[in-house]
């Protein structure tokens, strides 16, 4: 491919169709903020003149990001697969609850009847399920976030989980739906199995203003560090 970067016009929402994509092709996307403050663009909003200047002049740093992959397993057979940047839920497709048992690493963790379990990377642990009660992860680290949301149960605390772990949940609700980070969706059916794990490919970001996830926090949440005196 002759494409060096991909410029996303938008919020976290618009970059993460961006990364659709482009994923697997190794082009960084540059994404510049024209809406609330979000994680994956610039945290401020640069000239015309400065996004060209530093496309041509090719002054912007890249990152990449983990991602995570799905594969679902109906008895034997694999009947999908894909990835998702912020996160993969399973999630009810009625009004009733859903009933998922969940395992880490072939081992049993916990049966859930819940309106959702929500996997996270560390990218997506400042979206949806920071919004369900999960942890903030800083993008370096690598790591699986697993938040049951709205369980009915003694222990459903958020968890974070080695990168290198395999988690499967198994469907015990007549039927379910597969999210991955909202917009690639898939029904499911009793006795489906959903297997995640890290994806051996990476999203790369790119940032003219290469500000530290601390500060894209900050300025996020508008925490109060008024009066740091700096180092």
């Amino acid at each position: 491919s002759q494409i060096e970067l991909v410029l996303v016009l938008g919020g976290d929402g618009t970059i993460l169709r961006g990364a659709e994509q482009i994923h697997g092709l190794n082009i960084p996307v540059l994404g510049i903020n024209l809406g609330h403050v979000g994680f994956l663009a610039e945290i401020g909003k640069p000239s015309q003149e400065e996004i060209i200047s530093a496309i041509r002049e090719k002054k912007y740093k890249t990152e990449k990001r983990m991602t995570l992959a799905y594969q679902v397993f109906r008895g034997d057979k694999l009947v999908t697969k894909g990835w998702a940047l912020n996160e993969v839920t399973v999630e009810r497709s009625t009004e009733a609850m859903i009933e998922l048992f969940v395992q880490v690493d072939h081992r049993p963790l916990s049966r859930w009847g819940c309106d959702a379990v929500i996997c996270a990377t560390p990218t997506g642990s400042t979206a949806y399920a920071f919004s369900a009660g999960g942890p903030v992860v800083w993008p370096e680290v690598e790591a699986l976030v697993l938040v049951p949301l709205a369980a009915h149960a003694l222990f459903s605390d958020p968890m974070v989980i080695s990168a290198d772990s395999e988690i499967a949940i198994d469907v015990e609700s007549d039927e379910g739906v597969l999210s991955a980070d909202g917009l690639r969706k898939f029904a499911l059916k009793e006795k489906d199995r959903v297997v995640l794990t890290s994806d051996k490919s990476y999203i790369h970001l790119a940032h003219i203003d290469a500000a530290p996830f601390t500060d894209r926090l900050v300025a996020k949440f508008k925490l109060p560090v008024d009066g740091w005196r700096g180092e």
